[in-house]
Formats: C-alpha cells, structure tokens, sequence
C-alpha cells in the first residue's frame, strides 16, 4: 500500500473554508497598527503590528493628554513599546513563539502623571504568506 493513498488534505479533512481573515485586512480595519520603520530601528528583522488594544493603552498620547496630563509624545511611547520588545527578544534564554514583556508608561486616563509598569505579550507566528511575523498584544489578547 502506498503512502500517497493515505494522505489527506486539509480541505478533504476540515472542510471547505468558510472565512479568512489576513493580517493586511486586519491591519487595513485598524485591528493591527503597523508601527512603519520605527520597528526596523528598534531592531527588528521580521514584520511587526501592535493590537489596537495596546496602541490605546501604550502607545497613543496627544496634545490634549500632554496638557491633562504629562508631556509625552505618541513617537517616544511607541519607540518605548518597541525598544522594549525588541530588548526581551534579544535578552530571553527561553525559546518559543512568545513571550511577555515589561515596560512603564503613563496611563492615558486624564490625571496619571507617573509612569506604571504593564505587562505585554509578544507572538512570533505565520504571516499571510507563512512568513514570520511579530506581533505585540496585552496579555488577555490572542
């Protein structure tokens, strides 16, 4: 008996699919923010997209904020968000396809004037084309 009658595909296994939904798309919805060249300077090689969930808690500061609040900017709360990503990747003895991450940051809440430390997760998985991407969650987030 040949091996080549026992194999099945994936389709003849699970189905026809029904939906898919690319990282493109979802960085086009706004679900995924791509953090543009910032992230090649911060030293990654692979493509990086953070969850809006973590650009809200992390990342976005505007004039407003600066005035409420502290005076920050949204480019240093990225590279901050980034940096530090790229710093765990580079220091972790561990191996695998992720890893949480500390950084501080002041909380975007109309009153914080002290930075607070967060914990993020990072996954390294299958781009749209099975290339590796990077992307940067909290860690409720999957």
């Amino acid at each position: 008996m040949s091996n080549t009658s026992n194999k099945q595909t994936a389709e003849s296994f699970f189905g026809n699919v029904i939906s898919t939904y690319t990282r493109a798309q979802a960085i086009e919805d706004g679900v995924l923010i791509d953090p543009g060249s910032m992230a090649r300077e911060a030293g990654f090689k692979w493509p990086v997209a953070l969850t809006s969930a973590v650009w809200a808690d992390c990342v976005a500061w505007t004039d407003d904020d600066s005035k409420q609040q502290v005076h920050q900017d949204q480019s240093g709360r990225l590279w901050d968000t980034l940096f530090m990503a790229s710093h765990a990747i580079r220091t972790s003895k561990d191996s695998g396809d992720r890893m949480l991450f500390q950084l501080y940051r002041v909380p975007r809440d109309g009153h914080s004037t002290e930075a607070v430390l967060v914990t993020l997760k990072l996954i390294v998985g299958p781009g749209d084309t099975a290339e590796p991407v990077i992307t940067i969650l909290l860690p409720n987030e999957d």
